[in-house]
């Protein structure tokens, strides 16, 4: 059960009413337990998704993002982020075999070298936060400076929403199922 109550958008002032307005417009529908809890902070929120929408806008990737995220998910093991992320994950075309092949890319043969490289990035930042050089040169060697400001500007962002739903206890919604039920 979340720690702060999930605000929808008859709980909202009148000020507040158009910040559900854009969720609904941006985001998918019924609006996510996670932008109805951060809606406790409307003015954090805003924020919230502007940055999240210029990280979609970027030259990266769509495929490498969503490959980061989720890389991301899996080594925090949240299922919340994992869960949410696959069906970006499909659209940006990755496929059903390798998402569920995410948790162990290091042996699959489902991901070329520039996707390994990528998630490898993804994988040591979230676990120990500084990455070698050996790592930032193998994604560099695949991107552009801009693109490896973007990869590590996604990956940083990622790991803070994490945090953020493992902070505020934020649950699964029913019509996702959890990623890691059978691990």
């Amino acid at each position: 059960m979340a720690r702060v109550p999930y605000l929808h958008r008859e709980d909202a002032d009148e000020a507040n009413k158009p910040l559900y307005d854009r969720l609904e417009a941006e985001r998918k529908v019924p609006t996510a337990n996670i932008f109805l809890a951060l809606a406790g902070a409307p003015e954090q929120l805003d924020g919230f998704l502007t940055y999240a929408n210029s990280l979609r806008a970027a030259d990266l990737s769509p495929k490498l993002r969503e490959l980061a995220i989720l890389t991301v998910g899996h080594a925090t093991r949240s299922a919340y982020e994992v869960a949410h992320h696959q069906s970006h994950g499909l659209k940006a075309g990755l496929t059903a075999e390798q998402l569920a092949a995410v948790g162990d890319f290091e042996s699959s043969d489902l991901f070329d070298a520039q996707e390994k490289a990528v998630m490898r990035l993804a994988e040591e930042s979230t676990l120990k936060v500084d990455v070698s050089e050996e790592t930032w040169r193998a994604a560099a060697a695949h991107l552009t400076d801009r693109q490896m400001v973007e990869l590590s500007l996604s990956i940083a962002w990622y790991n803070s929403g994490v945090r953020i739903m493992g902070l505020l206890d934020i649950d699964l919604e029913d019509n996702y199922p959890n990623p890691f039920a059978h691990s």
